[in-house]
């Protein structure tokens, strides 16, 4: 019985593959991705006999094409990524993307034609740029001239966090600054390539379709109607979101696969009603397959209308499938369309399987249709149901879709976000039928007669759903207990669970079970996690240790809050970047703080005069400044240049003389997405003291180093 449910695998093994791929520390030759499957394909030809040549083949086969399809990807998507900060230099290219700003301003992403007098080789292909002042009238595909601060797309905050510039390289985005000129718009300066200006005029459309919903509907549930129909998510006030995450309705202010189904499945309905009320086509037609081709139309438009976001484009894939699937006269809802779906997404994007949208869509997706199938062998069983019956069968199916979901999803919500909803059944509960059957509706109506210039009427009923919505969302956030806050979670834990769940939804004999104790497993390995005994930020402004308590007390330090608020997340800690970095437990003067630790005193540096003493004192020395060549004494020195090389570093008191050291770099490994500013200095290791640091030893004229506050951060 089980044999029909081996394909549902096929993409699991797929993305096995993609996973060891991204695992590996180093970057694998093409030839060895190349060589994978065709030695999979040559021992499957040889191995003819039995099951298990069967499954040992098919598995090797399919984890062999997922790590070929990411060695793939990431040689397609190769391109240049500027190496250090730089600026203030002049940027040229053409606008992709204009995002308002809720404070204020812009960000807008230039497909980059000059940087500077640097190489069309050696310039990034994309910069992200964020303006002070909006620059009215700019729109998509116009030229543009700049002059910005920029910098590398930033590694993660510490050791095994989130790595923007992975996901940054896939885009080909390579540099991200700030504007210290206002942006000119270039006037006669060429055109854009065509691809280009196709993009731009979609775009057009979008901030064109925008700017009428803000007019019709102001405030913030215009901003948020303007979400929903073109994903324009700048103008949502930063307290509004938060409510949004706190309450679980977060998913509601990203186009996804909520808004796609709502939006395509609204299309398939009256469609086929229209047709049904006609006789000669409803009896000469087959009206099902013509509204579920209209609706695939429906869904195309939307995705070109909402910006073609990767989890958009997600969602789009599946419900496609969907609708093919009902235009050849097979099951809409089946497992094997949502192993379609995920198998083609997979292919043409494998880093979308790091992604956490990815990986919550498809956990809620597959939890919903294996108990669907659960469902409906049931119901076939118990034969007819009355009408109260179908009542309670349609607001049950709401509150148990509503639970499957929210328990499918949480591994992931703690293992990326570091927070749990507590009440995010209860605000869906309210909240989903309303974006079913009022928001998403009128947005469909308002889009369709929008052309008309009567969008006005539709648009005030979806502001109505809207403020239900946002009322829910406000209200269901602030309960006492309403958001828990969890520290990082074991890769282990987060396997095992992942495993388990998928164990248990995709097999449909009694032996499924069995991913129950996979998740136990995971839940029970999940507090396992160590917690850092120290953390220094990249540049070395950011220094942390771990109170007695438990917490970590962090020294004040400029511009660092959003690292700072990294590294509370990641320990589950609900405090604020200020509340944090309060230096409680240092001890400082003008010249540096100096703190003990598991009997273990650690020194930070923030004055060359502090060298004389905590190099004969510290076992632990943090310097923000080069340190001398003759301070060897400490058992660790972290300064500026190995900080700035190897990034955030975590350091773990084992004993006085036992101090283990983790580093961004050591975690990201040697891939093309992590290239560091690389200055002059060479790891220095001495076997007499055991110590980790670098060799302050100049190596020439542009190698020197100084502190960020007398350098300006360059």
């Amino acid at each position: 019985m089980e044999r029909a449910r081996w394909f549902v695998w096929l993409p699991v093994l797929f993305g096995l593959g993609i996973s060891i791929y991204f695992w590996l520390p180093f970057e694998p030759g093409l030839a060895f991705a190349l060589a994978a499957p065709a030695v999979a394909l040559s021992l499957r030809a040889s191995w003819t006999g039995g099951l298990a040549a069967t499954l040992v083949t098919g598995v090797l086969l399919a984890a062999s094409a997922g790590f070929l399809s990411a060695k793939v990807r990431t040689e397609w998507a190769r391109a240049p990524v500027l190496e250090r900060r730089t600026g203030p230099v002049e940027v040229r290219g053409y606008a992709e993307l204009v995002e308002p700003r809720a404070g204020r301003g812009q960000r807008i992403t230039l497909r980059v034609t000059g940087l500077g007098d640097r190489a069309p080789d050696a310039r990034p292909t994309r910069a992200r740029i964020r303006t002070l002042k909006a620059l009215e009238g700019l729109k998509p595909g116009d030229s543009v001239r700049v002059k910005a601060r920029l910098a590398p797309p930033p590694p993660p905050a510490l050791p095994g966090d989130y790595d923007f510039a992975r996901a940054a390289w896939f885009s080909g985005l390579g540099a991200v600054g700030y504007a210290t000129t206002r942006p000119e718009i270039l006037v006669g300066d060429g055109r854009a390539p065509w691809t280009q200006r196709l993009a731009a005029a979609i775009e057009r459309v979008r901030q064109g379709v925008g700017r009428r919903v803000v007019a019709a509907v102001p405030g913030e549930a215009g901003a948020i109607a303007n979400a929903l129909l073109t994903g324009e998510r700048g103008g949502i006030s930063p307290a509004t979101t938060d409510a949004f995450r706190n309450s679980g309705l977060l998913h509601m202010l990203s186009i996804s696969g909520l808004h796609m189904v709502v939006m395509a499945g609204t299309v398939f309905v009256a469609v086929r009603v229209l047709l049904a009320a006609v006789p000669v086509l409803a009896l000469r037609t087959p009206t099902k397959k013509l509204a579920a081709a209209a609706a695939s139309i429906a869904a195309l438009a939307y995705l070109l209308l909402s910006g073609s976001s990767v989890p958009t484009v997600r969602a789009f894939i599946m419900i496609s499938i969907m609708f093919l699937a009902v235009m050849v006269d097979r099951p809409a809802l089946a497992m094997r369309n949502v192993a379609i779906a995920a198998l083609l997404i997979l292919s043409l994007v494998p880093e979308s399987l790091l992604d956490a949208g990815f990986q919550m869509s498809f956990a809620a997706v597959v939890s919903l249709v294996a108990i669907y199938e659960v469902v409906a062998a049931r119901r076939a069983e118990g034969g007819r149901w009355g009408p109260v019956g179908k009542v309670a069968l349609f607001f049950g199916g709401i509150v148990l879709s509503t639970l499957v979901a929210s328990l499918a999803v949480a591994p992931f919500a703690a293992y990326h976000f570091h927070k749990s909803q507590q009440f995010a059944i209860l605000a869906n509960l309210i909240a989903i039928p309303i974006c079913n059957f009022v928001v998403m509706p009128a947005g469909l109506v308002t889009l369709v007669l929008m052309p008309f210039g009567l969008e006005a009427a539709p648009l005030s009923v979806m502001a109505r759903g809207i403020d239900a919505i946002v009322w829910s969302a406000v209200t269901v956030a602030s309960l006492p207990g309403a958001v828990a806050h969890i520290g990082a979670i074991p890769e282990i834990a987060f396997g095992l669970m992942t495993a388990g769940g998928l164990w248990l939804a995709l097999w449909r004999t009694r032996w499924r079970l069995l991913g129950i104790a996979g998740v136990a497993g995971g839940l029970a390995c999940a507090p396992g996690l160590e917690r850092p005994d120290v953390l220094v930020g990249r540049d070395g402004s950011l220094v942390a240790v771990r109170a007695p308590g438990g917490e970590l007390e962090a020294l004040p330090a400029r511009q660092a809050g959003m690292e700072l608020k990294r590294w509370l997340e990641h320990d589950g800690d609900e405090r604020t970047a200020p509340e944090a970095a309060t230096g409680a437990g240092f001890g400082c003067d003008g010249a540096g703080c100096t703190v003990s630790i598991k009997g273990a005193l650690v020194a930070v540096v923030r004055h060359p005069s502090a060298f004389a003493d905590d190099c004969l004192r510290a076992r632990i020395l943090i310097a923000s400044v080069p340190r001398p060549p003759e301070c060897r004494a400490p058992r660790v020195i972290i300064d500026y240049p190995a900080m700035r090389a190897r990034g955030t570093h975590a350091l773990y008191i084992e004993g006085p003389d036992e101090i283990r050291i983790e580093t961004v770099a050591e975690s990201r490994g040697e891939r093309p997405w992590s290239k560091a500013e690389r200055y002059g200095f060479s790891y220095l290791t001495s076997p007499r003291h055991g110590e980790a640091g670098w060799d302050g030893e100049r190596r020439g004229k542009n190698d020197e180093f100084r502190s960020p506050s007398t350098s300006g951060g360059q």
